[in-house]
């Protein structure tokens, strides 16, 4: 009789302690969502050593939580720390392998340190992920690989692609109207720049293609008035020079 009860003592405290682990489980995933979603709150201001420091908290918390690792792979990006950045977006892939924005930020990590091939290899699988809500964004990033490569058939493919999806997509305009260019489609290469400058009026990069364009379509007076918006735009920038030497090399 005795054993009995004691072993219905120990089933007891079994479960007690079950009861309880899974409690302090619960209250620590609560803790890490809160201190996550303030992290993010910073992110979004801007704050990005704030961020990093709620961020860190969270993980100590939940260290399993693919949505705080990425958040943390995208507040190392920011501070240009690629390699640390990496880390975390493949953690976040390992813990939760279908997260398809964590795939597509791994991406832009290889974009950003110009590894092209390790960008086409991630973003490929998720060119054809119906779930992915944004799927105009990897497609894009593929042209900008492709681009880089100097496969400029293959860039102009998936530009097209993410414009058939998103049309008035800035990023994959502005990578297009480059492309024509670099195919020497220079009606095309205008056409889609002035598209993407009505888009983005207040982008000086996007006016130092847009001269480029006009240059080589004979249109000089438009190619200085768009060099010059760079200057407007971006004075004493690195973009403001190299327009200022195309203007220089037209009056010659």
């Amino acid at each position: 009789m005795k054993q009995r009860r004691f072993a219905w003592l120990l089933l007891f405290v079994f479960v007690i302690s079950l009861l309880s682990c899974a409690a302090n489980m619960e209250k620590k995933r609560a803790q890490s969502k809160a201190t996550r979603q303030l992290g993010e709150a910073y992110m979004r201001q801007g704050d990005y050593t704030a961020a990093l420091r709620e961020l860190l908290k969270a993980e100590s918390l939940s260290p399993g939580d693919h949505l705080v690792q990425n958040d943390l792979g995208l507040i190392y990006m920011s501070k240009f720390r690629y390699d640390l950045a990496e880390t975390h977006f493949k953690k976040a892939i390992q813990i939760k392998p279908d997260y398809a924005a964590a795939k597509n930020n791994l991406g832009t990590v290889y974009l950003a340190t110009k590894d092209w091939h390790s960008a086409i290899k991630t973003f490929k699988p998720l060119e054809g992920n119906l779930l992915y809500a944004t799927p105009h964004y990897p497609l894009s990033n593929l042209g900008l690989a492709y681009y880089s490569l100097g496969n400029y058939p293959m860039a102009e493919e998936y530009y097209l692609r993410s414009l058939d999806i998103e049309p008035n997509f800035i990023i994959a305009l502005r990578g297009l109207g480059r492309t024509y260019i670099a195919l020497v489609k220079i009606p095309q290469a205008v056409s889609v720049l002035e598209r993407a400058a009505r888009e983005a009026p207040a982008w000086p990069e996007l006016y130092l293609d847009m001269g480029e364009a006009y240059k080589l379509a004979g249109q000089y007076t438009k190619a200085l008035l768009a060099y010059n918006k760079v200057s407007e735009l971006a004075p004493d920038s690195e973009i403001a020079e190299q327009a200022k030497a195309e203007i220089s090399k037209m009056q010659q």
